[in-house]
């Protein structure tokens, strides 16, 4: 009964999901997707995984899909014989696929209809599934059990306020998860809480956080001055970048470099906000408040470097990871306002010094670890925000401290690929009956 009202739920809203997709595609200029998303693969892109076997791995947007990076470059070398399909919800989550390189096919997630999901696996025929950090599509996970592909969650967690929820719902969630093979959470509290809510004892696995598992890349001064000509930022300038920013931190950003400019000394901003199609709204902000910035997409028209006291406002995907190393300081946004945080590791990865605010439920572990090693601060308002950041400047021997007590946080806490890749081949060789 609960199979089929979530069904009919699901053709209701067909007409407001295909009105909502065209509207996104006419607006932003992209091509539409509807035809992947409903199942419908081009038959000379599938033509990479023909007869190999597949191992499908799901992430919806840009933090999952980067979070699977290690463990898709984990799959390469431990199943070098599998080809790779990466899927993703959102076209920025696609957008940094693609430009990974670490997929054979990259395509969209299907719409959870019966026939949509069933075209997409009777057309790619994966050996195994896995979907990262707890999406849960009871259509796809029951069409892939019932065609024997096991199903294995990654990085799985439930967030303080995921729980409430899905404790509500757990007459929905339960059956779904007894469908999936392996649950990988990133806690232990994770695993109780995945178990409360419905999941076989036996399918949880505690198997740690792959985001730990970034590679520690120091960039040497000579990489960091190739980084800076390329994206035209003045050699001498205290870089502070502020990143994945969500609406209503960026004022709070520009009034910490306002400090910084005031503290003396050459100052550059990288702004970086975490949806790319808000660079516009974020770009008329800059005007009003007088700030001299260049959008990523025109640097090509200057050679010179851009002037101190200026802003670099980064409105294209891919490309803050490696800005990173360019940095000085980092403010990792989705904190200042009640969205759940960012990942402070990625600026840890660089040896650079990480701040964030007080909203950091969705890494309340990396965030607990982060601390506790001492590799940044946490800022209560934008005022604090404001004080740390002119702080840390005058501070070089701290900072640099903290850069690299990230690096070592990193390299302490790394492992949890290995341990998702041992689980997965646990099931990978062969069908596994449903439980």
């Amino acid at each position: 009964m609960v199979e089929l009202l979530y069904n009919l739920l699901l053709f209701l809203l067909l007409p407001f999901i295909l009105a909502y997709h065209c509207y996104r595609s006419v607006t932003r200029g992209r091509r539409s997707a509807l035809a992947e998303r409903f199942g419908f693969i081009p038959a000379d892109e599938l033509a990479v995984v023909a007869g190999k076997p597949v191992i499908f791995v799901h992430a919806v947007s840009v933090g999952e899909t980067m979070a699977a990076v290690p463990l898709l470059k984990g799959i390469r070398g431990r199943f070098p014989e599998h080809r790779i399909v990466l899927s993703n919800v959102t076209e920025t989550g696609r957008s940094v696929a693609l430009k990974s390189k670490l997929a054979d096919l990259c395509i969209y997630f299907p719409f959870d209809f019966n026939f949509a999901v069933a075209g997409v696996l009777d057309r790619v025929r994966p050996d195994l599934i896995v979907i990262m950090e707890t999406e849960i599509w009871p259509n796809f996970i029951r069409a892939a059990r019932a065609r024997n592909i096991p199903v294995v969650l990654a990085n799985g967690r439930i967030s303080d306020r995921s729980l409430k929820r899905y404790l509500k719902l757990s007459w929905f969630f339960g059956p779904v998860l007894r469908e999936i093979t392996a649950l990988c959470m990133q806690t232990a509290a994770d695993g109780e809480r995945i178990g409360a809510i419905g999941a076989r004892p036996d399918t949880v696995r505690v198997t740690g956080n792959l985001k730990y598992d970034l590679p520690v890349q120091i960039p040497s001064a000579e990489a960091v001055a190739v980084l800076k000509e390329k994206y035209r930022i003045p050699a001498g300038a205290f870089v502070f970048t502020a990143a994945s920013t969500h609406e209503g931190e960026e004022g709070a950003a520009v009034e910490a470099y306002r400090a910084l400019v005031a503290a003396g000394g050459e100052h550059f901003m990288i702004l970086a906000p975490r949806h790319p199609e808000r660079a516009a709204a974020v770009a008329e902000l800059l005007r009003k408040e007088g700030v001299p910035f260049r959008l990523r997409s025109t640097l090509d028209e200057v050679t010179a470097a851009l002037p101190a006291g200026s802003v670099l406002l980064l409105d294209t995907v891919g490309e803050l990871a490696r800005l990173y190393g360019a940095s000085d300081l980092v403010f990792v946004g989705g904190s200042l306002v009640p969205t759940g945080g960012h990942n402070p590791l990625e600026p840890a990865a660089c040896g650079v010094a990480a701040l964030f605010g007080p909203h950091m439920e969705n890494f309340r572990e990396i965030a607990t670890g982060f601390l506790g090693y001492g590799a940044g601060l946490q800022v209560p308002d934008p005022a604090g925000l404001a004080a740390d950041v002119v702080a840390l400047y005058r501070d070089t021997t701290r900072r640099e401290q903290m850069g690299r007590q990230g690096a070592r946080l990193l390299e302490e806490s790394a492992g949890a690929t290995r341990r998702h890749l041992d689980v997965m081949q646990e099931f990978q060789r062969g069908a596994v009956p449903r439980g």
